[in-house]
């Protein structure tokens, strides 16, 4: 038999958040949008995501969860001075860093890093990987109005590329002109979430990814792996038409299809959707999709509520289509068997570099 059909089924979680309260008081002071004013730090969610400890690994036992990838929640260190930023980053990656080194067969890590200062960006992803054994680093759309693409930020796609670890792409805001621009004219909890959830978070990394494939990035840098969360942020479904953009682009080594085919892998982001898990195996194949639960803002296990609703505020019962915890989720995708493991544990293992341990 193959390896993916022998191989004990472990669930892995790779979109995970946490932060420390040292980057919680720069946000709400410096940086602060409505997601970290809103959603991030306030109850419940602010306390799910400064554990890194027992309270956290019992709420991953009653999801069927056996290993979490740890990363800061959004907008990371990003929209800070790097000042403050690269201080901020640097402790941050150390906390994570300490949680695997405690619980080395539960978590692992992608670092923060301090886009704003892009050379001490670069230097704390060499520090992150090779001194604390983070697997990647999580990066957000935008520095300020900037898109990752800019030439300025190169030298964290060169670091990422000579040290061999991926990129995840995660959603942030939108800048203040475009949520005026497009995302207002509605009551405040219809704006958040059409600028969020709803739409304006997955158009931002979507964009933000397609952006990077046409300035070349995946030319330069051709064995990069990016990781995108909700099945694709708009990007992966949409691929066909996205490449209607290779007959503007002669510069491009390949076809813009290509590289979101061959350089992308996605991961669930806490939407519980086989019907999008099937289409993004239909444009990516089952080697590049992986789970992962958002934790603490996806969809919730039986103790976070009564009403099927997460701590993020989304009707995880109609708009995911499970409620059962996620290996309920990855046991009943309509896969093969042997393409189970790979959501739950198998693609995550190999794309990351994880230890391959039994499931508990």
């Amino acid at each position: 038999m193959s390896e993916s059909t022998t191989a004990p089924r472990r669930v892995i979680g790779v979109e995970e958040h946490a932060w420390t309260p040292q980057l919680r008081s720069a946000l709400l002071r410096w940086g602060g949008d409505a997601t970290v004013n809103k959603m991030s730090s306030r109850g419940q969610v602010n306390l799910r995501l400064l554990d890194v400890g027992e309270e956290r690994l019992a709420r991953m036992d009653a999801s069927g969860v056996d290993m979490e990838v740890l990363s800061i929640t959004t907008p990371g260190t990003q929209p800070l001075p790097p000042q403050i930023a690269v201080p901020l980053a640097r402790e941050a990656n150390d906390v994570l860093a300490d949680a695997v080194r405690r619980h080395p067969e539960r978590f692992a890590a992608f670092a923060t890093l301090p886009v704003s200062d892009p050379q001490a960006a670069a230097a704390e992803l060499e520090r992150a990987v090779t001194g604390l054994g983070h697997v990647g680093a999580m990066l957000f759309p935008r520095v300020g109005e900037t898109f990752l693409d800019h030439v300025s930020f190169r030298p964290v796609f060169e670091a990422a590329a000579h040290l061999g670890v991926p990129l995840y792409i995660h959603p942030a805001m939108p800048p203040r002109k475009l949520i005026d621009a497009a995302y207002s004219g509605f009551d405040e909890m219809t704006g958040l979430l059409l600028s969020t959830g709803g739409w304006g978070w997955h158009s931002e990394a979507g964009l933000a990814t397609l952006r990077l494939i046409l300035a070349g990035t995946l030319d330069r840098h051709p064995d990069l792996r990016i990781i995108l969360g909700h099945w694709g942020e708009m990007l992966v479904p949409f691929a066909d038409r996205a490449d209607l953009l290779s007959t503007a682009a002669p510069h491009l080594q390949r076809r813009v299809l290509e590289y979101i085919t061959g350089n992308l892998a996605v991961t669930a982001g806490g939407l519980y959707s086989h019907r999008m898990l099937s289409a993004a195996v239909d444009v990516l194949g089952p080697d590049r999709v992986m789970f992962g639960a958002d934790s603490p803002y996806g969809a919730p296990t039986a103790a976070d509520s009564q009403d099927g609703r997460g701590l993020g505020g989304v009707d995880s019962r109609g708009a995911y289509g499970s409620t059962g915890g996620a290996r309920a989720f990855v046991d009943h995708a309509p896969l093969t068997e042997p393409d189970r493991n790979k959501l739950g544990h198998l693609n995550a293992e190999r794309i990351l570099g994880l230890p391959r341990t039994a499931s508990r």
